[in-house]
């Protein structure tokens, strides 16, 4: 009985640990600020060279690559809709968005 309640609390100690606002656990890893490349290159993202990627649906993303990483959101009118601006087909890409980075990609 000791025994499955020790278990039962280490195990909740542990899934509890990855409730911390650092990457890797508390005390190691990055805070989860999103906007930053912490990459060979670091940079801010705003740094880096936005293009727009369009869903099967038709709706735009913006899309980041900087040779290492990539970042995806979706693109959003000021209400939270999505934008479907027709800038480029169905699953294709508009913009140079490996700009930016001095890391060669090679695709």
């Amino acid at each position: 009985m000791i025994q499955t309640k020790l278990l039962m609390v280490t195990a909740c100690a542990v899934g509890l640990s990855a409730c911390t606002d650092y990457e890797g656990g508390l005390g190691r890893g990055y805070p989860s600020d999103k906007t930053f490349d912490r990459g060979i290159d670091k940079k801010h993202l705003s740094q880096l060279q936005a293009g727009i990627w369009v869903d099967p649906n038709g709706c735009d993303h913006w899309i980041i690559d900087d040779g290492v990483e990539g970042y995806l959101s979706a693109r959003l009118d000021k209400f939270g809709k999505p934008v479907c601006s027709g800038v480029a087909p169905p699953t294709h890409t508009a913009g140079d968005f490996k700009g930016g980075s001095s890391i060669k990609d090679p695709n």
